[in-house]
């Protein structure tokens, strides 16, 4: 008892009492900034800040015009085009006016010296002023103040990555999923959507690139990759490109198509079924011969026209066996075709086969198409299991085919033929 009333007393102690207050007085400036920067809270303090430093400005001008211009009021004005709303926005140009006029009379005609307020000073503040206005009042039509602009663009990406990330695999099974927008932006063309259904037996997976690239497919790709999300698995594998296919020609865009490709793949058995619509085709390493195979289905492009069909190819994978998909981003550029960007892409991914394939898909991007200007996206399907013996001949079979191809292009070239390496 004694214990508690000391604490009690400790508590009501002055600078105790001071504490509370300085905390809650913290906390509540700190949630008046939160709300203020993601566009809930009220502009006041911004507009009372920017009418502080108009006549700071303009006294600091009239005690010494040659450091501080008349034309410093442009600080406050451009400041406030993006922070304020129009209606605040106006009583800010009414003080910055005021101050310019007063300036104006205080330091005399412009004719008699310089670093007076001239014409000029009063076009570049007006201007400024009038620009301020129009993004104000676009902010205002759009509904998202500027502050809260970057917060939404944001999240937009945040969405697509996290709706892009593949789901967990049971062990043998190896996948992964690399990237790469056009021009180094954080918005892309290109998306996956995947899940597991069918009681966790059965991985289906859908790679899409929509027309476009860069920012100007990317709000058409998070708009699509929402709708494929929600289409996935709610329908049988068959049923789900032309439902989709159905989707984007209601959109009515006027680039309204897209290609994607459809992996279902049976994590029991390793038995898949491929269905395309106007994708490059999947390449298939085998374990046991070391070659990449093309796994090409038959399809049109999404969004051309209604009651497409979509036939499927079949294959399995086997211990050991890898597959990959990608857009043609990665293997067709103007100087390019897609043909000779699938044999450098085969020919990379060869060097990976003796360590195995995890992390590879970012560096495969790297090593194909750095610089080019267009979204690239890869996805590694793995299946794991393979001996060591099967390994190493599947690393000397993948050594053979390389030297095999670097020694008909020395011959295409003119050069001479290199030796066949010695096993």
């Amino acid at each position: 008892m004694a214990a508690g009333r000391q604490r009690r007393a400790e508590a009501e102690t002055i600078p105790a009492r001071l504490r509370k207050q300085w905390h809650r007085a913290r906390v509540g400036v700190r949630r008046s900034a939160v709300d203020y920067f993601r566009g809930d809270g009220s502009d006041w303090i911004a507009l009372a800040g920017l009418l502080l430093t108009i006549p700071v400005i303009a006294a600091t001008t009239m005690a010494n015009s040659v450091w501080v211009s008349p034309a410093a009021l442009i600080l406050p004005i451009v400041a406030g085009g993006l922070l304020l709303r129009p209606a605040s926005l106006l009583g800010l140009y009414a003080a910055a006016a005021t101050a310019l006029i007063v300036e104006s009379i205080q330091l005399g005609p412009y004719t008699e010296g310089p670093s007076r307020v001239t014409p000029g000073v009063v076009l570049v503040v007006a201007a400024c002023g009038f620009f301020g206005l129009l993004l104000a009042q676009f902010r205002s039509r759009v509904g998202v103040p500027w502050r809260r602009g970057g917060t939404m663009l944001f999240d937009l990406r945040e969405r697509i990555r996290v709706q892009s990330k593949l789901p967990k695999l049971p062990p043998g099974w190896h996948r992964e999923m690399a990237l790469r927008p056009a021009g180094g932006q954080s918005f892309s063309g290109d998306f996956v959507v995947a899940a597991r259904t069918n009681g966790g037996r059965t991985l289906e997976v859908v790679l899409t690139d929509v027309s476009g690239k860069g920012m100007d497919a990317g709000s058409r790709a998070l708009l699509l990759s929402g709708a494929f999300g929600g289409l996935l698995g709610s329908l049988p594998p068959h049923a789900f490109l032309p439902a989709a296919n159905g989707y984007l020609l209601r959109q009515d865009w006027d680039e309204g198509f897209a290609t994607s490709i459809h992996l279902v793949l049976d994590l029991d058995t390793g038995d898949y079924e491929l269905y395309s619509a106007g994708h490059p085709p999947g390449l298939q390493l085998s374990a046991g011969s070391g070659r990449w195979e093309q796994k090409t289905a038959d399809g049109p492009l999404l969004g051309v026209y209604d009651g497409a069909q979509f036939d499927p190819v079949k294959g399995s994978l086997r211990p050991g066996d890898v597959l990959m998909l990608f857009t043609d981003g990665l293997v067709e550029t103007s100087d390019r075709d897609i043909f000779e960007g699938i044999d450098r892409l085969t020919g990379e991914a060869d060097r990976y086969v003796a360590g195995g394939f995890h992390g590879a898909a970012w560096h495969l991007i790297e090593a194909v198409a750095k610089d080019v200007n267009d979204d690239r996206a890869l996805l590694l399907i793995c299946r794991e299991g393979a001996t060591a013996q099967a390994q190493a001949a599947l690393a000397a079979q993948a050594a053979t085919a390389r030297a095999v191809r670097d020694q008909s292009a020395r011959t295409r070239a003119g050069g001479p033929a290199a030796p066949p390496p010695a096993h």
